[in-house]
């Protein structure tokens, strides 16, 4: 595939400068005169740089390079933030770097920082070495397609061709929180939709995972501090 330039947009470019950019499909290899700084907010872009696959999510981000090749693959929705950045120390090599807790989606909507800062954190975030992709969005249609099944951290590693202990911490390093949590937290988004449009407490726990209609409402209250006849009471 033949590599386009940009040398527009870097033409103007004498400091950092960061935006948030939605990506669709498939991009043929470009390379621009500045580096380029990649991270996911949303879902995740799979990066050919250089020849050599790699991706970005919410974990993973990527260095490229000035005049670095490279084409992407996104799916609808992915949200990427990108940081423009002019040459400089530490920018000449591409290399792959844990994102930074302060610029990630929850915190940057919070306390947003300027490019500056944001580059200050990537230069210093620690390397990462090449690792398999979870795709989170994928992972989650399998399980919402079948609530009321057993889903132990086992079998979500399985559907992810990793091991129990490889998928764990990828999975908390990706989500900040481990899968059973996040799988409750499915489960109990779903029962308090059903519950809300007039599903039967005991219906929605069967369909949900839950065992019992009082093993649904106990959750309820704990989990998320509501009753299930409050929920019901909720008009669509």
């Amino acid at each position: 595939m033949a590599t386009t330039r940009t040398p527009a947009i870097a033409a103007a470019l004498d400091a950092p400068s960061s935006s948030v950019r939605r990506y669709s499909g498939e991009h043929q290899s470009h390379a621009h005169d500045h580096a380029q700084i990649l991270y996911a907010l949303q879902g995740r872009m799979e990066l050919e740089l250089n020849g050599h696959a790699s991706y970005v999510d919410a974990a993973c981000g990527m260095l490229i390079p000035a005049g670095a090749a490279h084409g992407y693959l996104a799916q609808p929705g992915t949200r990427v933030q990108v940081i423009d950045v002019p040459a400089g120390p530490g920018l000449d090599r591409g290399r792959r770097f844990a994102v930074p807790t302060a610029l990630r989606a929850p915190a940057l909507a919070l306390h947003p920082i300027s490019a500056a800062a944001q580059l200050a954190l990537v230069l210093e975030a620690p390397g990462l070495l090449q690792r398999r992709a979870l795709d989170l969005a994928w992972l989650t249609q399998q399980v919402q397609a079948a609530l009321h099944a057993d889903w132990p951290t086992a079998r979500l590693a399985a559907l992810c061709h990793l091991s129990v202990q490889q998928f764990h911490a990828r999975f908390v390093e990706l989500t900040g929180r481990p899968p059973q949590a996040w799988l409750r937290g499915l489960r109990l988004d779903a029962a308090q939709q059903q519950l809300a449009q007039g599903q039967l407490l005991e219906t929605t726990a069967l369909r949900c995972g839950y065992r019992s209609a009082s093993a649904l409402a106990y959750a309820l209250r704990r989990e998320r501090g509501v009753g299930a006849r409050s929920l019901r009471a909720v008009t669509p």
